[in-house]
C-alpha cells in the first residue's frame, strides 16, 4: 500500500511522491485529526488550479480522480487511493472526477 504525498517543491509547483509504509514508518503512528467529511463529486466535475486548504488526507472511496500538475502531467487514481495533501502554497493542482460515476471521498484535516 502506498500513500501519495502532494507537496509544493522549491520551484513553486505541486509534485507527487509515493510513500510506502516500510520506508516511512511514521505514517503508521496515530495522527491528530480535527474531524472527517465525506463528499460526492459527479463525473466531469473539475476544480481548476488550487492549493490544499490545510494539511489533510483525502481518501478516494469510490470512483476515479485525476490530479493535474504544473508540469503537464496527469495522474489517475481510483478507490483506495490516499493522498496526503501538503501543497499549501505555489501554483497548486487541478482535480477532475473521471469515469462514468461520481467520486466519493473522505477528507481528514490534520492538526
Amino acid at each position: 500500500m502506498a500513500i501519495w504525498r502532494l507537496y509544493t517543491g522549491d520551484d513553486g509547483q505541486s509534485h507527487l511522491e509515493e510513500l510506502d509504509l516500510d520506508s516511512h514508518p511514521e505514517l503508521t503512528d496515530i495522527a491528530s485529526a480535527t474531524g472527517i467529511s465525506f463528499r460526492s463529486s459527479p463525473a466531469g466535475s473539475f476544480s481548476d488550479w488550487h492549493n490544499g486548504p490545510r494539511r489533510q488526507y483525502v481518501i478516494t472511496i469510490g470512483g476515479e480522480v485525476e490530479l493535474g500538475l504544473g508540469d503537464g502531467s496527469v495522474h489517475r487514481f481510483g478507490p483506495g487511493h490516499v493522498t496526503l495533501v501538503e501543497d499549501l502554497t505555489g501554483q497548486g493542482h487541478t482535480t477532475r472526477t473521471v469515469g462514468t460515476g461520481s467520486r466519493i471521498s473522505a477528507t481528514i484535516p490534520l492538526e
